[in-house]
């Protein structure tokens, strides 16, 4: 069988830290082109990651006019997400676009309509949902362990670990702090879990409290002030169309003394579970309050044959696997386009004071 040809579109530390490690896992798969508007990045990742004779290029247009090219991962700044996937799935090519899915809902939804429109395969990476815990969690929500789930918690808190490098600071390419960053997987997950998509008015608050310190004993060092143009702490309050309530909280630099990220609880009417350290599920038997905290050193579903168990490369295998069997994609985009939708609404909430009411029809 000819090998699948995919080019990377964004190399920087997203794209070498998760989406080419993966995919050069993936036997059916080789990275033929590379593009970066810093060209020595895309030149190195070609000499690491690529085939002999891969292609390097500074404009994405060009690598999406290859028509041998069947795939595409778009991991650029948050800003650049909707268009270059857009003329992606417009050339023909299936997408994995890197999360957020876009800076607003407005533009996700037309990365969704365009993949609708074309026929192509778009998913967003949010890999937390492949997590051993997660997925765990997820049959026993399909099992109907809890029953109704009407109240959760989307978990993404840090103390102070302020990402210093790249744009992560800047507003105008990534479209916020915490919140689209880190609470967007926080979001995922616990929508995924609870297979609730139909938000209802959001309320929302964000915060600008530790941006302007300095000495500031962050994990990855000394940030500046100057260049921190985005909130360090964001937190929703999301009602849903059925009644249930969504609380999302996010921080990069929160005094707590207890930080979880990508994390979750919710509490269902026969049951509930959290992620605030390892996964534990609460219950009644016997008339009895039960914890029960399951057991991940061993064992386990093996998904794909020859992969290992590590939530990015499973995300990948699993969009390979929709790419060259047909089937459909398990993070899908109209699902990754509310999670977008919810945090623009806390956004807007934040900026105006006023709750955002969201129309579902």
């Amino acid at each position: 069988m000819e090998k699948l040809k995919v080019g990377i579109i964004g190399c920087g530390g997203i794209a070498n830290g998760k989406h080419m490690p993966a995919i050069a896992k993936i036997k059916e798969v080789e990275m033929v082109a590379f593009c970066d508007i810093i060209e020595e990045r895309a030149v190195k990742a070609a000499k690491k990651f690529g085939v002999e004779g891969a292609k390097v290029y500074t404009d994405y247009k060009e690598l999406l006019a290859d028509e041998s090219i069947v795939a595409v991962h778009v991991c650029t700044p948050n800003r650049s997400h909707s268009f270059i996937t857009i003329d992606a799935l417009e050339a023909g090519k299936h997408v994995m676009c890197e999360k957020p899915m876009a800076k607003t809902y407005a533009e996700a939804k037309a990365m969704y309509e365009a993949s609708v429109r074309t026929g192509k395969k778009l998913t967003i990476g949010y890999q937390s949902r492949w997590r051993g815990d997660s997925l765990y969690l997820k049959q026993c929500c399909e099992d109907g362990m809890f029953g109704e789930i009407y109240y959760a918690r989307a978990l993404a808190l840090r103390r102070r670990a302020v990402p210093t490098w790249g744009v992560f600071l800047n507003e105008y390419e990534q479209g916020g702090g915490p919140l689209i960053d880190i609470g967007t997987h926080a979001l995922d997950l616990t929508l995924w879990l609870m297979d609730n998509y139909k938000p209802k008015m959001v309320v929302g608050t964000k915060y600008k409290k530790l941006g302007d310190q300095k000495n500031a004993g962050n994990a990855w060092g000394d940030w500046d002030p100057e260049k921190y143009t985005v909130e360090d702490s964001a937190f929703g309050f999301v009602v849903m169309e059925n009644g249930a309530t969504v609380s999302v909280e996010s921080s990069w630099a929160l005094n707590i003394a207890d930080p979880c990220e990508a994390s979750t609880l919710i509490c269902g009417v026969n049951g509930g579970a959290d992620m605030l350290h390892d996964l534990r599920l609460n219950y009644v038997r016997n008339g009895r309050q039960v914890i029960e905290k399951p057991s991940f050193d061993a064992g386990g579903v093996a998904f794909y044959e020859g992969s290992s168990d590590d939530p990015s490369d499973l995300e990948c295998c699993a969009f390979y696997d929709a790419v060259i069997n047909d089937k459909p994609v398990r993070t899908k985009p109209e699902q990754a386009m509310v999670v977008t939708q919810i945090l623009e609404a806390i956004y807007e909430s934040a900026a105006t004071g006023k709750p955002v009411y969201i129309n579902n029809d």
